[in-house]
């Protein structure tokens, strides 16, 4: 600051005074204070059941009310060695390569179709929600009063004169896998569809236009235009459908199959569920869920990279 002050011959002199400090940024303690709640609430509840399933899989514990010792990695020798452990593995893999492209793909042309607009098309997003609505359990009594010996299905098929081709589906080592794919993939096409063309519907017209006038036909205004557009959603519905199947699966094997027959419908989080609670071995059930934990980190960063994206 700059003042001007008299000389004793009368002369004016410009003088500078020091300015005053600028007042310190106060800082928002506000927001630190209201995430301290969600931090602790993160760490008990997410972190440390996490950190439980390591440190449990390296004890030997018979049951909730019975002594434990420590097991190291003897868990790991004896799931590694168990044919039923191979079987979830195979199974696990094949309902993740079966079920997870059938969902997203038909999700995906049954969410376009219906961003079209078709007439009806309000209806039939109340349709395709439908089956997110059904609990579990009527999902599962509708599938076997449906795949039951003397169920729907095998009802149909004899009156089309196919009665030979009749089975016990859910019973038979062939085909119980198989129907829990099926149950998998019609539970969850018609919710992801409903996002898909939610998403789709905020795409700009002006690109749809542009890909009509340029000649091109639904088909490939649906994978060459307006997929690359919505790709980062795509991605991020294949992680959700991905980790849904994956831990998902326990319960729609509990219902229909019990794991059976033998192990032929066995899959990873199912395994969890019967060595923590019927075979009352806890070790061996949080070393599976070690393993389950490492396959669906490995399947979200795979499914990243493939999509390519930085969500």
């Amino acid at each position: 600051m700059t003042l001007l002050s008299s000389a004793p011959g009368g002369a004016s002199v410009a003088r500078k005074t020091p300015s005053a400090p600028a007042a310190p940024p106060r800082r928002k303690q506000g927001g630190v204070i209201l995430a301290v709640p969600a931090l602790v609430w993160y760490l008990v509840f997410m972190v440390g059941p996490l950190v439980a399933i390591f440190v449990i899989a390296a004890l030997h514990w018979p049951g909730m009310l019975q002594p434990v010792s420590f097991a190291g990695l003897q868990n790991v020798r004896t799931v590694l060695d168990d044919p039923v452990f191979m079987d979830a593995v195979t199974n696990t893999a094949v309902q993740l390569v079966v079920a997870l492209p059938l969902m997203i793909v038909g999700a995906y042309m049954l969410g376009y179709y219906v961003a079209q607009q078709p007439p009806g098309h309000r209806v039939l997003r109340y349709l395709l929600f439908i089956p997110g609505l059904i609990s579990t359990p009527a999902k599962a009594m509708v599938f076997y009063a449906v795949l039951s010996p003397d169920g729907l299905f095998n009802g149909a098929l004899d009156k089309l004169g196919l009665g030979s081709l009749a089975d016990a589906w859910l019973a038979s080592p062939s085909t119980a896998l198989a129907c829990l794919i099926v149950l998998d993939v019609w539970s969850g096409i018609g919710f992801t569809a409903v996002l898909f063309a939610a998403r789709l519907g905020s795409v700009p017209d002006e690109i749809g236009e542009a890909a009509q006038l340029d000649g091109a036909g639904h088909w490939r205004a649906m994978w060459r235009i307006h997929f690359p557009v919505i790709r980062d959603f795509v991605g991020v519905v294949t992680m959700l459908q991905f980790l849904w199947t994956l831990f998902g699966s326990a319960q729609n094997v509990l219902l229909l199959t019990q794991g059976g027959p033998g192990s032929s419908s066995t899959t990873l989080s199912f395994l969890v569920y019967q060595k923590a609670f019927i075979a009352a071995d806890l070790g061996y059930s949080q070393t599976v869920g070690v393993f389950l934990f490492l396959v669906g980190l490995a399947g979200l960063l795979t499914i990243r990279r493939v999509f390519r994206q930085n969500y």
